[in-house]
């Protein structure tokens, strides 16, 4: 069971290193990690997902509280919240490969970010099932480079994670 947990951090120096070592320690694996700044000078967030179960996850996240720079925690797994993650994918493309690419960018809201004489590089935004269904339709074409962002999530509605100092 994958469980987003999202924290609010102090942007110093340290913080994400602790943060993973804890992780570390207690033998989880983390899927995806991401840390970003928040509207909110010295205050980052980050968004770690894991395959726990809630015990397991109820656990990190009251360890997670234990340090030092972490400010707030929340686990998005029982709340509505939306996700994204961003993909960028470059596909070799040639003569008719081309036409049935820009049909999959059109069918899947993917968009062209650069153009080359024999490939083509693609951002794809979504819910993670989405970018992995539209990454598995650009198999076909012969992907010859990726990354991917990670899952970044919040809350839906009016309910703000906020740093309580």
């Amino acid at each position: 069971m994958h469980h987003t947990l999202v924290a609010l951090v102090e942007d110093k120096p340290g913080v994400l290193n602790r943060v993973a070592s804890l992780f570390r320690r207690r033998s989880f694996n983390i899927e995806s990690l991401t840390v970003g700044r928040t509207a909110e000078p010295g205050i980052s967030r980050m968004t770690v997902v894991v395959d726990s179960d809630q015990t397991s996850a109820d656990f990190v996240t009251a360890h997670l509280y234990k340090l030092v720079n972490v400010l707030e925690v929340e686990d998005l797994r029982a709340v509505p919240a939306v996700s994204r993650d961003l993909a960028l994918v470059k596909v070799t493309v040639s003569g008719n490969g081309r036409s049935e690419l820009l049909k999959v960018v059109d069918e899947t809201r993917a968009h062209i970010v650069d153009s080359g004489e024999q490939t083509m590089t693609l951002e794809i935004t979504g819910e993670p099932p989405h970018v992995d269904a539209v990454i598995q339709r650009l198999d076909a074409f012969g992907i010859i480079e990726m990354v991917r962002t990670g899952r970044v999530a919040m809350r839906r509605g009016d309910t703000v994670l906020s740093a309580a100092r």
